[in-house]
């Protein structure tokens, strides 16, 4: 049984990495994909703003799916169909617009139900460890970002076309994810609902009994937390030159110093979390996040600017890991298994929630006031996260003080049957 859940741990460890990787192609060269297709300025807010909607729709899908199937199947079929989407993203050319928005619309609800996998997959894994992993595996797809926005970078510094690109990587990721996928480990016991048939509507394993209540400090950290990471990943560079005087060179570097301090802090945060618990880290986080975002709106140059980039890349990486932990843990305590996916699923709305957000509201901040008043926002919402850190508590009578311990009838077999 422990080798089941380490060979889970690993191969959905990969699945995380192949997602960041993946995500990365794409976002990092949205102005080829642009160019090549001809999408004027006016269209390609559309279509980004498309991939987080229908991502959002394949999240609140996947919650009615996973009523009937393991989520480890889900997982197992939604990413080849992203890396897929990736590659019919860069397959197209001049005037095939359609082409684009068929591929695009794919990648998002493929990322929906793929993202609320994941993680459902992860929570009912840390269940079983009995200890805090979910951090990891966000370290991982950290990791993996880094990795895709490198190839990214390789891609556009050689001038290699799209599909040039995309195709070696999806030729290495996809049977990589699909052999994988033999050895992923649903963390509760095999479901009745393939064999009920009726939509799992019965008992807590539906998740039916999910109150928005249960969710709502979570949803609100979620939002928070992501908007947070718009702002850094859509408006750092455009700062560090325009406001701070950087140079166009060194306007590269605050997103990259953020991922770089976000996968270490996401490798050390499980410790954080098993020595001092899940609310002290998310509060440190948020303070720590906090004052990211006061250092670059007082910045008086750019490498003042670009240690607050530093500061919430360490803030803010514990918080979405820990958002989805608490929610598993909490709907878990409540209902049961089945609660846990259907409260995932809900929270990884307000991943894309947060995500359309902030970009938009800070730019409209920027342009109506100015973009260092804009930064106060996104700080003042992260702030606000202190006020819901005790959500992130578990049951003291059920986890022994705050944390989780191993549920021997919650460990769970691989999706294969072992």
């Amino acid at each position: 049984m422990t080798d089941v859940l380490r060979r889970g741990r690993a191969s959905l460890a990969f699945a995380f990495f192949a997602q960041g990787a993946a995500f990365a192609l794409l976002v990092t060269r949205i102005p080829a994909v642009q160019e090549r297709y001809g999408v004027s300025d006016a269209l390609l807010p559309v279509f980004l703003a498309a991939v987080p909607v229908l991502a959002g729709a394949g999240s609140v899908a996947t919650e009615r799916l996973v009523r009937r199937v393991r989520p480890s199947r889900v997982l197992r079929w939604s990413q080849p169909v992203v890396l897929l989407a990736l590659l019919g993203a860069g397959a197209g050319g001049a005037g095939q617009v359609a082409v684009l928005a068929v591929a695009l619309g794919v990648f998002g609800l493929a990322v929906g139900a793929l993202d609320a996998s994941m993680n459902m997959l992860g929570v009912s894994l840390q269940r079983s460890y009995g200890r805090s992993i979910m951090l990891g595996f966000h370290a991982v797809y950290s990791l993996g970002g880094i990795v895709g926005a490198s190839l990214a970078w390789a891609g556009a510094h050689w001038q290699l076309a799209l599909w040039v690109s995309y195709l070696p990587v999806v030729a290495v990721l996809l049977p990589a994810v699909l052999v994988g996928s033999r050895w992923y480990a649903d963390g509760g016991p095999a479901p009745e609902r393939e064999a009920r048939g009726d939509g799992g509507g019965g008992g807590g394993g539906a998740g039916g009994g999910v109150g928005f209540k249960l969710l709502l400090p979570l949803c609100l950290v979620m939002t928070f937390a992501y908007i947070g990471d718009s702002t850094v990943s859509n408006w750092s560079a455009k700062y560090l030159k325009d406001v701070l005087g950087g140079s166009e060179q060194l306007a590269t570097v605050p997103y990259n110093v953020y991922m770089v301090t976000t996968l270490a802090g996401r490798a050390a945060g499980d410790l954080g979390v098993r020595r001092f618990g899940a609310v002290a880290v998310v509060r440190l986080g948020a303070l720590v996040a906090a004052g990211g975002f006061a250092v670059v709106a007082l910045a008086p140059g750019p490498w003042v600017g670009m240690l607050g980039f530093t500061l919430l890349g360490l803030g803010l990486c514990v918080l979405v890991p820990q958002t989805f932990a608490a929610a598993g843990r909490r709907a878990f305590e409540e209902h049961g298994p089945g609660a846990s996916d259907a409260a995932i699923a809900r929270l990884n709305i307000f991943n894309y929630v947060g995500f359309l957000i902030g970009s938009p509201l800070v730019g409209a901040l920027g342009d109506a006031w100015s973009y260092r008043g804009a930064m106060v926002v996104p700080m003042v919402l992260v702030l606000v996260t202190l006020g819901y850190a005790r959500s992130f508590a578990a049951q003291p009578d059920r986890y022994g003080g705050g944390h989780e311990r191993p549920r021997t009838a919650d460990v769970g077999r691989g999706s294969n049957g072992l």
